[in-house]
């Protein structure tokens, strides 16, 4: 969604076939009057599909054409989309009773059944418990084949976020998951985004009902990495209005750092700290004076001490013009 500028109109549109789905691009300039909000039928690798308009986007650069929109959905196929909708647990119990009588699917979880809008294409997803293997499910796909001879039958193994999208449910902040009201695409999670956040490393702390690391590491990792290269490390002595100090530890969001003094602790911003290393190396400086001598060329700034004669004599003098008249 974050490649939307809609209103500002564009000949490709952004389409989406899920409540909380990808955003996927298609041409739309042979309909003019097309809106955001508009239910579009496209062609995808999955046939035919009825999708929304979310918005209009800018096309990429370096990207191939686009595939076009084919038309707007009429009512009827709105209907149609919503009486098949309606028939996805049916085919879902369906595949589970099938795969239960044929045997070797214990280690299957079936999840989820989508039909397209005219019942076409049928997408039975499931997980298995070690993801790693591969199930071989042509055996099933053949049963439902004959039991929907009408319909193209697939079924896709899905990871363990995915399946966490497709049954929704709370989360443990106690509202409902991510991935299933917002999140339309999973990023990259790693623990280096936990510490960075002083996070806990307990499981219980970091691990969603999935099994895998919480989505919303990412949500501040950014924030904090910015706000910590302003804050002294931990460990670090530093200088306070109270003396000098040894940070106990740093508190990104505040951009403060509590800071042990003697016996003392103190909570201070960044802006009341004091860089010791740059304070002494400068007063180091200062005292050693130039480093080059008088005569040796120096270009830092300081100049070596001169007697008032030498430096009166040094001066310009004026001269009487009328010497020279002669």
């Amino acid at each position: 969604m974050s490649n939307i500028i809609s209103p500002t109109r564009t000949e490709i549109v952004g389409v989406r076939f899920q409540k909380v789905g990808k955003l996927y691009h298609f041409e739309c300039k042979e309909f003019p009057n097309l809106n955001p909000a508009d239910h579009v039928i496209v062609e995808t690798m999955r046939g035919r599909q009825l999708g929304q308009v979310m918005g209009f986007v800018n096309p990429e650069k370096g990207v191939g054409d686009y595939k076009p929109i084919l038309r707007i959905a009429t009512p009827r196929e709105m209907l149609m989309k919503q009486y098949w909708e309606e028939r996805q647990v049916e085919a879902l119990i369906n595949c589970r009773e099938r795969a239960s009588q044929l045997g070797g699917y214990e280690m299957c979880k079936f999840v989820e059944a989508q039909y397209n809008y005219d019942g076409s294409y049928l997408s039975i997803s499931f997980s298995a418990e070690d993801a790693k293997d591969r199930v071989n499910i042509n055996r099933l796909r053949g049963v439902l084949a004959t039991i929907y001879p009408k319909t193209k039958v697939e079924l896709r193994q899905i990871g363990a976020r995915d399946v966490a999208k497709a049954i929704g449910g709370m989360g443990a902040c106690g509202i409902p998951r991510c991935c299933s009201t917002f999140l339309t695409d999973f990023s990259p999670v790693s623990i280096k985004m936990a510490k960075a956040q002083g996070i806990s490393l307990n499981p219980s702390e970091i691990t969603g009902m999935c099994g895998r690391l919480r989505c919303c590491l990412v949500y501040e990792y950014e924030q904090y990495v910015q706000a910590r290269k302003e804050l002294p490390k931990k460990n670090k002595v530093i200088g306070t209005p109270y003396g000098e100090g040894r940070v106990l530890d740093v508190h990104p969001l505040t951009d403060s750092v509590t800071v042990l003094v003697e016996d003392m602790r103190y909570t201070l911003t960044r802006e009341q700290l004091q860089p010791l290393d740059e304070l002494n190396a400068l007063s180091k400086k200062a005292e050693a004076g130039c480093s080059k001598g008088e005569n040796g060329g120096c270009d830092c700034g300081a100049k070596g001490k001169k007697s008032d004669d030498e430096s009166v004599d040094s001066l310009p003098q004026d001269t009487d013009e009328d010497e020279f008249d002669e």
